[in-house]
């Protein structure tokens, strides 16, 4: 009885504490439009369909397989971390779920979409009462879609890896088992960080969804790597002060402004501290995210919309 409410005090105080509370409240709200946008709206007709394409598709098959194996292959492998084994499991696992999503959706907005136009298919998706904006909303909704139900299973296995691996490593290391209550707390710290990863992957999916309107898959998978990669890379080039070159600094400014600043999502600090992401952080992100991908679902529109399909 004592640890059953040792248990129900931790959960209270890492997830379910008053703080929390509106991150609930507006996860629910969304989960709420996405329903009434994909049963009720014509643009819901062609997320569905998306959504289905992506699931069925080898490539999504094959990441969530290959996740999958990764988490379970770090699970057991010696880190040699001097006793922070879980901590760099939580980071290898975040960075191989993240990894995976996006290859799942920047592959899936290259087939769906460009693919789509190249193949005269959308030509006839556009003849029935559909228009150009809906389709290009209705794919990207539908792209999110997938994504979730790929994250859905992958986090949960990811967490259970993380409940086991406290306590392999402390009979590893001959030390009082912890109790089921610090072993939840120590899981749920990854929580915010997979919330962080599904909008890095909601922001760059918005601006391959743009992209696939007007270039190809091999150009739109090229130039999503050269974005990862930059938008990782450019906060840290305008911190150091561009190298004390004016030129270089102000095209890093330049590059960062327009290019979303990836490392915002980044909780390598969270993990390394063994913290929870404060609820605030995540409340501002998630601005950020949304006035992102609206601008980039936006360019989308204005990139398809004298598109020749003929």
């Amino acid at each position: 009885m004592d640890r059953f409410r040792e248990f129900c005090a931790l959960v209270a105080d890492s997830v379910l504490s008053k703080e929390w509370a509106p991150v609930y409240i507006v996860m629910m709200l969304l989960l709420a439009g996405l329903f009434f946008f994909t049963y009720f709206t014509k643009a819901g007709v062609i997320a569905q369909a998306t959504a289905k394409e992506a699931i069925r598709q080898p490539v999504f098959l094959l990441s969530l397989a290959l996740a999958c194996v990764i988490l379970v292959v770090n699970t057991f492998l010696p880190f040699f971390s001097l006793g922070e084994d879980v901590k760099m499991l939580k980071d290898c696992g975040l960075a191989t779920i993240l990894i995976t999503g996006l290859l799942i959706a920047v592959w899936t907005a290259s087939t769906s979409v460009a693919e789509e136009i190249d193949g005269k298919t959308a030509m006839t998706l556009l003849s029935k009462p559909i228009n150009r904006r809906q389709f290009v909303l209705g794919k990207y909704m539908g792209i999110l879609q997938a994504i979730m139900w790929y994250l859905l299973p992958v986090s949960l296995i990811f967490m259970a890896l993380i409940y086991y691996k406290v306590g392999y490593d402390a009979r590893e290391s001959s030390l009082d088992p912890p109790t089921v209550a610090q072993r939840f707390a120590i899981t749920v710290q990854v929580m915010p960080g997979l919330l962080l990863m599904f909008m890095e992957i909601a922001i760059l999916s918005a601006i391959s969804v743009a992209i696939s309107t007007r270039l190809p898959m091999v150009v739109n998978l090229t130039t999503m790597l050269a974005i990862f990669v930059v938008g990782h890379l450019t906060p840290v080039l305008v911190q150091a002060g561009g190298l004390q070159i004016e030129f270089v600094e102000f095209m890093a400014r330049l590059i960062a402004t327009a290019l979303p600043s990836l490392e915002l999502f980044n909780t390598q600090a969270a993990v390394a501290t063994g913290k929870l992401v404060p609820p605030f952080y995540l409340g501002s992100t998630a601005i950020y995210c949304t006035c992102y991908c609206s601008a980039a679902i936006l360019l989308g529109f204005i990139l398809f919309e004298d598109r020749d399909l003929a």
